[in-house]
């Protein structure tokens, strides 16, 4: 029977514990889910490992924006590493690249190599590399297992064909995990078309804040945004996207 991986994106304890409760197999654990996600704190961490038993891969990105990063950035995200894998996280996510829109192959030996028996994912920074294909095989050589990607688009519906082939071409020894717009509507449609088992996603819901008292015309964050929104997890769609891989794993008759 093939063996389907659902990940949810969580960035506080109450969306780590729905997307446990919905059926997530692991959690990617990180903070500031609404600009791409950036690294956790220590505290957060420790928090949601209390409150669920469920597998962590803490995502290692020190900025948003692009994955050309400084001497300091880079050091940053080294020692992020090192302090997740002394804090007992199942994995780490993280991506580098160089200017040219290559892989920085260097930069993700070391990584690899601080990780430890870690397991290691390639975030959509493969999303930005100029050659996939070639991103790929980096990948299998850096003994990299997961390549997190929306097929080089906006969205994984739009990048299919990519993962498709992404698929095949990882013949087994990475696995290429879609996100980018994934829902169980969108898991229905993808596991035919790719191949693929794997899948990642936010199952994200917006919730009003509980302040009474509101400034509405200042804004301390990102313009657009609202400072009385709140950004969590559903547990009915993780459910459900649980349930559309449940259907997919059993044999066909």
């Amino acid at each position: 029977m093939k063996k389907y991986i659902l990940e949810a994106c969580v960035d506080s304890p109450e969306s780590a514990v729905e997307a446990a409760g919905g059926g997530a197999d692991r959690l990617e654990l990180c903070a500031n889910l609404i600009i791409g996600g950036t690294t956790p704190e220590q505290a957060l961490y420790e928090k949601v490992r209390e409150l669920t038993d469920t597998r962590i891969h803490v995502l290692i990105r020190p900025r948003y924006g692009d994955f050309l990063y400084t001497e300091h950035e880079f050091g940053i995200i080294l020692r992020s590493v090192e302090l997740y894998r002394r804090l007992g996280a199942e994995g780490v996510v993280v991506g580098c690249l160089l200017p040219d829109g290559s892989l920085d192959t260097e930069r993700m030996k070391a990584l690899r190599e601080a990780a430890g028996d870690m397991s290691m994912t390639l975030h959509r920074a493969f999303d930005m590399c100029a050659d996939p294909y070639e991103a790929l095989e980096q990948a299998k050589g850096l003994g990299v297992q997961t390549i997190l990607t929306s097929g080089q688009k906006a969205d994984c519906t739009q990048g299919r064909e990519l993962i498709g082939h992404l698929v095949r071409e990882s013949a087994g020894q990475v696995d290429i995990m879609a996100g980018g717009g994934v829902d169980a509507a969108v898991i229905r449609q993808m596991v035919p078309a790719t191949g693929a088992s794997s899948y990642h996603m936010s199952g994200k819901t917006v919730l009003d804040s509980g302040m009474a008292y509101r400034k509405e015309e200042v804004s301390m964050g990102v313009p657009g945004l609202g400072e009385y929104e709140i950004f969590r997890t559903a547990r009915e769609k993780i459910r459900a996207a649980r349930q559309v891989l449940n259907e997919a794993s059993r044999p066909q008759t």
